[in-house]
Formats: structure tokens, sequence, C-alpha cells
């Protein structure tokens, strides 16, 4: 007796963020994670800040000026906004809320004042990871080898760190970047399963009825 398969299983997206303070790591996590899963879409913020060498505007962020993204943040438009050295950054609202719906990931990368915003609008659909380097040397050594800022915006980031990572217990997973290979391998282990929480995968109530009728 020939007997119909269940449906594919459907899966609600999840809202992965990684944070850490600068030269800690989560930039080139999160460009490696994106280079490599297909299932994660990053979340292109608005920024005021000036593009630095290499970015693509609309692929790196939104770059805009103060004006439009104050009248952004005050329609309600940003999950989520902060001010970083005195510049703003913020996260569009609706391709973000569609893309979850749709069961595709979304992956951020912002402070800790961002990842509080989002616990307070989408909490369930949240999972917060937080890098730290191995140590304050280490982060110092990766904030000037890059030769991307002067000497006294380097010295704001290291000062700037202490309170970055004070935030650490607010999230759901603290990862020690001291090897950029083992980090990284428990960050797709992270997300692997954060996928298969049942809670995020509304269709397999329709799935397993399926299943059992079949039986």
């Amino acid at each position: 007796m020939t007997k119909t398969a269940p449906p594919p299983i459907v899966r609600r997206g999840l809202l992965l963020v990684l944070s850490s303070p600068s030269g800690a790591g989560k930039t080139t996590l999160a460009r490696r994670l994106l280079a490599d899963d297909a299932a994660i879409t990053p979340s292109i913020s608005f920024t005021t800040r000036k593009m630095r060498p290499g970015e693509v505007d609309g692929r790196d962020y939104h770059f805009i000026d103060k004006v439009a993204f104050i009248a952004a943040r005050d329609r309600g438009d940003l999950l989520e906004w902060a001010e970083v050295f005195g510049n703003f950054y913020g996260t569009p609202a609706t391709p973000v809320m569609a893309a979850i719906g749709e069961g595709r990931d979304v992956l951020f990368d912002i402070d800790w004042q961002g990842a509080r915003q989002l616990s307070e609008r989408a909490l369930a659909d949240l999972v917060r990871i937080f890098i730290l380097p191995p140590s304050a040397e280490a982060l110092y050594q990766r904030l000037t080898s890059r030769n991307q800022d002067p000497p006294e915006v380097v010295a704001k980031r290291m000062a700037a760190a202490s309170g970055e990572i004070s935030h650490w217990g607010e999230y759901d997973y603290v990862l020690v970047n001291s090897d950029l290979d083992a980090c990284y391998r428990q960050l797709t282990a992270i997300l692997t399963a954060e996928r298969l929480r049942r809670a995020r995968q509304p269709g397999l109530e329709v799935f397993v009825k399926a299943l059992l009728a079949g039986l």
C-alpha cells in the first residue's frame, strides 16, 4: 500500500547576534559564516559613519546622514539603534522580520546596546553570542595591526572595551577567540543546535501528524 510522505518541516528563522569589543574578531567570524552558509543572510544596518576602504554601500551598510537616520528612528522603522563613537547604527525592521517569517536566518554584527533592544522586541527569535579576546594585549595588537584607525581611535576603542565586556552576562553564549578556527567551529555548532530547537520548527507538528497518519 502506497502512503503519502509527510510534508517538509517548516522552520522559522532566527536572529543570530554576534557582539564583542572592537578587534575581538566578530566581523571576521561573521564574514566567514556568511561565505560558508547560504541559509543565513546579513542584516544590513543604517550607519552615519564614513565609509571605510573596501566597503560598499548597500552591502556592508546603508550609509546615510544623521537627519535621515533620526527620521527613520522616530518613525519606528528600526528594530534597534545605538550611538557608537559619535556615529549612529540601526537595523531596519521590515526586511529582518520578513526574512525570519520565511525561514531564513539573519546575522547581526552589533554591540550590547543593540542586542538588548532586540531582546525587548524579538527575544523568542534571538540567539546572542559574545566574543571575547584571549587577553588585553592580544586585543591591542589586533587593533593596531589592521591599520584602519589612527592611534587616538585605537586608544578610545581600548578604553571602551572594558565597558563592552562587562555586558557578557546578557548573552546566551560566550566564546573566547584565542584561535579563529576553533572559535568558528564553536559558532557553527551553536547555530546548528539552535536551528533544531523544537520551538523554531512550527511545521514539526504537521509533520508528526502526517507521519502518524501513515503508520
